[in-house]
């Protein structure tokens, strides 16, 4: 059926459904029947979408901040739910691991900043080789940093369970472990938006 025909039967529908005529079948016998189905395949989109529900189960905590991503934070993001899916995680595991990225990092895979630094602190991550992370070139890889990341998060037992604020500070130890929560709704957000393209 062609789509002028049925944006019309559609039209006449919601009239007659909001007008509260109780309308009769919208056939005769000269108009062939018209069958929903295709109408609801016309609008499924290509892949599944993301269940939200899984991505801030906890509800958010606090105040949210938001930043627009330029081309090499939104890349970074991709990258993270690349490592996150290749690792066997879910979802849940890569709002929490972009939620840690944009505290640490803003999402910049960032080298050592000198003075600024943290100790060693480098990558999206912020992870240190000196603490046991990977060498320099490992942890500004952003598939390595990810995969490092989530490997201390599966160590945490029932982090599925906590606020992702407790699963993110029970992995990266920083010194401000309540600094996260503020990125949980933007990380959600890029999972959702991202995860299946």
């Amino acid at each position: 059926m062609n789509s002028i025909i049925r944006n019309s039967v559609l039209g006449i529908a919601g009239l007659a459904f909001a007008g509260g005529v109780a309308a009769g079948p919208l056939t005769d016998a000269h108009t062939p029947a018209v069958d929903a189905a295709p109408v609801a395949a016309a609008v499924q989109a290509d892949k599944p979408a993301v269940d939200t529900g899984k991505l801030v189960p906890h509800g958010v905590q606090g105040a949210q901040s938001r930043i627009d991503l330029s081309d090499e934070q939104v890349a970074s993001t991709k990258a993270i739910i690349a490592a996150t899916k290749k690792a066997g995680m879910d979802e849940r595991a890569a709002v929490v691991s972009i939620a840690t990225a944009l505290q640490e990092s803003k999402l910049e895979n960032l080298g050592h900043l000198g003075d600024r630094n943290d100790h060693d602190s480098q990558g999206l991550f912020q992870q240190r080789p000196s603490s046991g992370w990977g060498t320099v070139e490992q942890i500004t890889d952003p598939e390595y940093s990810t995969t490092a990341f989530l490997k201390g998060l599966k160590q945490v037992d029932g982090w599925q369970d906590m606020p992702l604020t407790k699963a993110a500070q029970t992995v990266q130890v920083s010194a401000y472990p309540d600094h996260y929560a503020q990125w949980e709704q933007l990380a959600a957000d890029l999972v959702a938006k991202h995860w299946n393209s």
